[in-house]
């Protein structure tokens, strides 16, 4: 298939029953659209915007600078994605049950989004940006969260002793998420 550049947007169409016209695409908006299979596509600064993504594998397919606004984004799976380039950003995203492991993000963002029982395990977040994030129930394991500001972030717990935490950033009134690993009760 042919690379598809910044021609055109797509609005309003099903991938998941119509087919996807190309294996690359670059400078593509994406715009009210379904998907249910992505595999070995590349994505270059590209933008979804308004998009159902929810239970998408991500195989195989490049995401260079690709951006999220306002997706339903519900267990897919990123960590089968392409690390060379792997840059993404999310936008007042719902990225419940999100599979992260094993990916580098440190160059993406996450703001206004809802992020709960998303797995972050052996993750490179230390220069991630996370901005009013709801992780209730998220898991982070062997996680590299140095120099991460947490501080307009909720319902997180982290374990300190198998997280990098150096330098990262929390608010004290949300310290007990940090201390849940040791039954402690903080007042």
């Amino acid at each position: 298939m042919s690379l598809i550049q910044n021609t055109q947007s797509f609005r309003n169409v099903d991938f998941s029953v119509e087919t996807i016209p190309s294996d690359e695409f670059e400078q593509i908006h994406f715009i009210n659209c379904t998907f249910n299979e992505l595999l070995s596509i590349t994505f270059t600064d590209c933008v979804f915007d308004e998009c159902n993504l929810s239970n998408v594998s991500f195989t195989h397919c490049k995401l260079d600078n690709v951006i999220f606004k306002n997706c339903k984004l519900t267990g897919i799976n990123i960590s089968s994605a392409k690390d060379f380039g792997l840059m993404v950003k999310f936008d007042n995203c719902i990225l419940d049950y999100a599979i992260f492991e094993n990916k580098k993000l440190n160059k993406s963002s996450f703001a206004n989004c809802r992020i709960q029982g998303a797995d972050f395990t052996q993750c490179d977040l230390s220069k991630c940006k996370f901005h009013n994030c709801d992780f209730s129930d998220s898991v982070f394991a062997n996680t590299n969260l140095g120099g991460v500001d947490f501080s307009t972030c909720k319902y997180f717990t982290i374990d300190p002793t198998i997280n990098n935490i150096r330098k990262a950033k929390f608010l004290s009134s949300d310290l007990a998420g940090l201390l849940t690993k040791f039954d402690i009760i903080v007042k």
